[in-house]
């Protein structure tokens, strides 16, 4: 059945840079949106980024704008978010989603998108 299994999490100091992977299982992503959200604990979910199906615009949060880069493979099985400069205050538990997308029926992503499919959740802590 569809899912989403979320790789690439980890510690890394202040600075450092991260890549998480978020790989499709049982279906393609080519006419999903892509949404990624974080997550601390006792605290309400953040949207990170977005990128689009139909028109491959991205979204990203002021707070990570800049550092943070989402992208996908050619085979559209797997996106990814590349973090960059990290700081202590991106340490949390961070999600991939998938919100059916496509170009003849959808427009840019959302972070108040309808995500149908969701990761498990990977881990990032930030630490010197």
């Amino acid at each position: 059945q569809a899912q989403l299994v979320e790789s690439g999490g980890g510690l890394v100091q202040p600075g450092g840079s991260l890549r998480l992977s978020c790989a499709a299982s049982g279906f393609s992503l080519r006419f999903y949106n892509i949404g990624w959200f974080r997550q601390a604990p006792g605290k309400e979910r953040e949207g990170v980024s977005c990128s689009s199906s139909s028109d491959g615009s991205t979204y990203y949060a002021d707070s990570v704008k800049g550092r943070f880069t989402v992208s996908r493979d050619n085979a559209d099985t797997a996106a990814y978010l590349q973090m960059n400069s990290l700081k202590v205050g991106d340490a949390d538990v961070y999600y991939c989603a998938a919100d059916w997308g496509p170009p003849w029926d959808s427009g840019p992503c959302t972070m108040g998108g309808r995500y149908d499919y969701w990761g498990q959740g990977t881990q990032v802590t930030v630490s010197s």
